[in-house]
């Protein structure tokens, strides 16, 4: 830590001191730190190992685009050290969706999917930019646009199925294949990557997003489903009311629409969004269910969440709606009959801060 500090602090120019550690993860340290006026900053210092790398150089050119998120004070790329401004203590809109306020929880949650939207919409032009950005802060990796983990995915989950014992309906592979990346070539839009609840803070000047690690273009839609499903890849799932929902989903798309009018249409949107949550319960399926078969567990070490077999069930049972992808409905189906059967996990139940209202 101390190593860290004195790097950081000569990389900004300004001495450091009196460190607090903010709990990063197994690929960074992050430390708030003071300087010698009294004003904070952020610093994060990155890994030495393939996912640490790609991670560095996401955060770092997602932040230099400076599009959003806290502003980027000085960046070695030697080093893997960045130093950013605090953006402060300001509560996180998993607080407020675990809290008891619902009139701050929903007022959140809107003004999350407004902000991913707005973001998206007027990063349109900028991504060459970001291009330059990450080679300049390159580690030799190709960025998550350049990476065909969709594609990757597929073919494990198809392994996955093989594993588990189960066969895969007539149609699976192709559907799969199918999904891919059209959107994202059609509707690019920039996102910081993990859009969780956890790394968005609500703040009495508007959304500040957090954790530009995996900041990339991406189909919008693949966005847009974490209002619907909700929160796609997160540990914070619980089911919003269906009200709440549907107008979280039309508060990202009518900011989406602003760039890509013929979002507008039904039918187009309809299509776009059954594809996202093909990809985001493949996603899913491959993180948790190697881990829920032998025993569920929860999704987070310290918070009172729902559980592993809880959150596929869920994730299952929803894609069972989704139109025009009979070999993954049918895949589902497989799922839940041969492997959640048996699985003595209650329904998912609702976000905290509306257990009033009715979810969907």
């Amino acid at each position: 830590m101390d190593e860290i500090i004195r790097a950081a602090g000569a990389l900004l120019g300004r001495p450091l001191r009196d460190p607090v550690d903010l709990g990063g993860s197994s690929r960074s340290t992050v430390l708030r730190c003071r300087t010698a006026t009294g004003d904070s900053v952020i610093v994060k210092a990155f890994a030495d190992e393939p996912a640490a790398l790609r991670a560095y150089t996401g955060e770092a050119a997602g932040l230099s685009l400076g599009l959003a998120g806290p502003e980027l004070l000085a960046a070695d790329v030697e080093r893997r050290l960045l130093v950013m401004a605090d953006l402060g203590d300001a509560p996180t809109l998993a607080d407020l969706l675990l809290g008891t306020d619902p009139k701050a929880a929903e007022r959140g949650l809107l003004e999350w999917a407004r902000g991913l939207g707005r973001l998206a919409a007027r990063s349109v032009p900028w991504r060459a930019e970001f291009a330059a950005l990450w080679q300049r802060h390159g580690q030799g990796l190709p960025s998550w646009e350049d990476e065909p983990w969709q594609r990757q995915n597929a073919d494990a989950f198809l392994g996955l199925l093989t594993e588990c014992g189960l066969t895969a309906p007539p149609g699976l592979a192709e559907e799969l294949a199918a999904v891919g990346t059209a959107d994202g070539e059609r509707y690019p839009g920039f996102t910081p990557g993990d859009t969780c609840p956890d790394n968005n803070l609500i703040t009495p000047r508007g959304l500040r997003l957090l954790d530009f690690e995996a900041s990339g273009y991406q189909s919008v839609f693949l966005t847009a489903a974490y209002c619907r499903m909700p929160f796609s890849s997160c540990w914070c799932v619980y089911r919003l009311p269906a009200d709440l929902a549907r107008r979280t989903e039309e508060a990202y798309r009518a900011e989406v629409v602003t760039r890509y009018p013929d979002l507008a249409e039904e039918a187009l949107w309809q299509a776009g969004m059954a594809r996202a949550a093909v990809v985001w319960t493949v996603d899913s399926t491959l993180h948790l269910l190697r881990r829920a078969l032998p025993e569920d567990g929860p999704m987070h070490r310290t918070r009172p969440v729902p559980t592993r077999r809880q959150v596929l069930r869920h994730r299952w049972t929803s894609a069972l709606r989704l139109p025009g992808h009979p070999a993954f409905t049918a895949t589902v189906r497989l799922l839940l009959s041969e492997l959640a059967a048996g699985w003595d996990a209650p329904e998912l139940p609702g976000y905290p801060a509306f257990r009033a209202r009715p979810a969907a």
